[in-house]
């Protein structure tokens, strides 16, 4: 017998498993309040789903936990604070949204636990959204690409923190000067999970997420990427998005449904 045939004919190469397709984000909310650790982390992967929901008209407002002053080796916190703050103000309106709200604590150390879920359940409040958007928060990207301590941290803190802020006596010391409780959050969607089941076509906007992360010019040559593409870089995720939604473009995100009983 010939090699590579077998009794029936040619051998069959093995198949690689078609990717698991990404269930349709929900689109029918008006109010999203997007919080991450750092300056940058939404325009690596959710910059254009963001631009995709203020074109329909959504109100979206980001909230940085850190102004990302441990960001660059070689310039100092203080200033490193102004180029950020200022970097992460302009790539925001390239995506549609005008709010953008510094919290000032201290980058590269954020801890999760209660003075954390405090400050994000008081920026819940006080937004009010229906939909909040945060970063990855499991250990790893995949595989062995560890993530990073401020990310975990407060991706955990925003979960608890929106259940948080839809119970009155949890810092209720808050509810003051016409605070109310809030708990009209229905889902927390962490982008770039690795634990993804769902995702949004970002094909028309995914110009405007390069454009977005190509306004952190500061921090991306800070880092020393002299060849960084951000298209390049960007573009390999999307796709895998993208084919896993029969799109061209497409960003994922891990989805967690919001309850309040205890």
């Amino acid at each position: 017998m010939l090699v590579g045939m077998t009794e029936t004919g040619p051998e069959s190469a093995p198949r690689t498993p078609a990717p698991t397709p990404l269930t349709p984000l929900a689109e029918d909310w008006e109010r999203g309040l997007a919080i991450v650790a750092h300056p940058d982390d939404l325009e690596f992967g959710a910059a254009a789903a963001i631009a995709r929901w203020t074109a329909q008209g959504k109100q979206i407002t980001y909230v940085m936990v850190t102004s990302g002053e441990a960001g660059i080796d070689g310039l100092a916190p203080d200033r490193c604070r102004e180029v950020r703050e200022a970097e992460q103000v302009a790539s925001a309106r390239v995506v549609g949204v005008d709010e953008v709200e510094f919290l000032g604590l201290p980058d590269g150390v954020l801890e999760y636990g209660v003075p954390l879920r405090r400050t994000l359940a008081e920026v819940v409040r006080r937004h009010r959204p229906e939909i909040v958007v945060t970063g990855n928060f499991r250990d790893t990207w995949g595989g062995r690409n560890l993530n990073q301590a401020d990310h975990i941290a407060v991706g955990r803190a925003v979960v608890d923190a929106v259940r948080d802020a839809g119970n009155r006596w949890v810092f209720a010391e808050q509810l003051t000067d016409g605070l109310e409780p809030w708990g009209g959050v229905r889902e927390v969607w962490a982008s770039g999970s690795p634990e993804a089941e769902h995702g949004v076509d970002t094909t028309a906007t995914f110009a405007a997420g390069v454009a977005s992360l190509e306004a952190h010019r500061a921090y991306i040559d800070g880092l020393g990427w002299a060849d960084f593409d951000p298209a390049e870089f960007l573009e390999g995720g999307s796709r895998q998005a993208g084919q896993r939604l029969g799109t061209t473009y497409g960003a994922a995100f891990e989805v967690y449904p919001m309850g309040w009983g205890e």
